[in-house]
């Protein structure tokens, strides 16, 4: 099983991006889970969402500028980031539990908790700068 995150690159201040993760190796049922790491700090969790689509969640460091939302059909995951601020600069990551559950995904990425999370994609660079 394979994930593979993308979209990252470099962007201003206050400029946007959307990153993708492509589940299409996984089967249906499977929540979805973004970190991100900045350079010298721990991985930290940022978003996650159900399978469904219909529950998710964001951190307090990226609510009201980041949207998470899948397309069922692709078995992509997208987070849109607006307004984005240099201390976004991160590699970000894609990742699933085990079995997929959501409650499992939003307790690790509500927990920062990256342990939990059994499957990785490669990460995408966001490099937020003037």
């Amino acid at each position: 099983l394979q994930l593979q995150a993308s979209g990252g690159g470099l962007v201003q201040p206050g400029g946007s991006l959307r990153l993708s993760c492509d589940a299409s190796s996984f089967t249906d049922g499977y929540a979805i889970g973004w970190f991100r790491q900045a350079p010298g700090k721990k991985r930290e969790g940022v978003s996650c969402i159900s399978f469904e689509g219909g529950s998710y969640f964001y951190a307090d460091s990226v609510k009201g500028r980041f949207t998470i939302s899948r397309d069922r059909v692709k078995s992509k995951v997208y987070l849109q980031m607006n307004s984005l601020k240099p201390e976004d600069t991160a590699l970000y990551y894609c990742a699933a539990t085990e079995d997929g559950d959501y409650l499992e995904t939003l307790t690790a990425v509500a927990g920062d908790q990256p342990d939990d999370m059994k499957y990785w994609g490669k990460g995408t660079l966001v490099t937020v700068s003037s």
